[in-house]
């Protein structure tokens, strides 16, 4: 009776449900101030091998533009955790937003797994070791095969069940499990994209780091902005603040991709 009760919840799974999985993820974007995390809910939603991996102001924003059109955008182009995955077709994409456009950035880089026999519990699900390699990092990852899914936060995916929690070895980025919604939202609303590479990517990160408010395609000479205590100051002065904080972002999830900024 206790496996046909096993086998049963398993079924129930693996019909073609919409299920979004809720990750905290924290990562550290200066590695010479480690104390300075940030912390974000970031969800997984998924259905017949098809998932979206997006932050929850994302999702929300991308809600906003397929109801009414309106669209909220991020600023920048580094730190973008946007992914689209079809696993059947072993096809994983990050997804790039910038001045209204959004990019297309295949991820080629194979995830070549190692399995430990080590396990252990986390939360209520029986989980186990395995490691890899991406991004110019290494990482450690556990999954449960109570969740039947190849899948996981991130472009992380293909280990025998869902992975619960994974970290790189500097415990820079971190994502973990901790929530699980039956009849999730799975929606697109950035279907139309222009393909790139990581070279574009770079150049577009650069684009923004020389001009992060696009003052000189549109002609501009200069700008001003009023502050919050009503002061009016030119452009210029927020340009370097964005600047400055850019050069000091020097940790991000792709290491073997960083971007050096003059």
């Amino acid at each position: 009776m206790k496996l046909i009760i096993f086998f049963l919840g398993i079924s129930t799974f693996c019909s073609s449900q919409k299920i979004s999985f809720i990750y905290e993820t924290k990562y550290k974007l200066n590695s010479e101030n480690p104390d300075d995390v940030n912390s974000e809910r970031m969800i997984l939603d998924l259905k017949d091998n098809i998932s979206i991996f997006r932050d929850s102001v994302e999702k929300e924003a991308d809600s906003l533009k397929l109801n009414n059109g309106k669209e909220i955008f991020k600023m920048g182009v580094e730190n973008q955790f946007y992914v689209k995955k079809n696993l059947a077709q072993k096809r994983i994409e990050k997804v790039i937003t910038y001045l209204g456009k959004d990019y297309l950035l295949p991820i080629e880089e194979i995830l070549n797994w190692k399995i430990s026999s080590e396990q252990k519990m986390i939360g209520k699900y029986k989980s186990q070791k395995a490691e890899t390699t991406y991004g110019g990092r290494n990482w450690i990852a556990w999954f449960t095969t109570e969740l039947p899914f190849g899948d996981g936060p991130y472009i992380f995916n293909g280990l025998p069940g869902l992975i619960v929690s994974i970290h790189d070895s500097n415990n820079d980025y971190s994502f973990n499990l901790i929530e699980v919604k039956k009849g999730g939202n799975l929606f697109d609303a950035r279907t139309k994209t222009i393909k790139i590479d990581w070279k574009k990517y770079e150049a577009l990160a650069k684009s923004y780091f020389n001009d992060p408010f696009n003052i000189n395609s549109r002609g501009w000479k200069t700008a001003t902005f009023t502050d919050p205590n009503g002061t009016t100051v030119d452009i210029s002065v927020k340009n370097r603040e964005i600047q400055n904080n850019l050069l000091q972002e020097n940790n991000p999830i792709e290491l073997n991709h960083k971007i050096i900024y003059k």
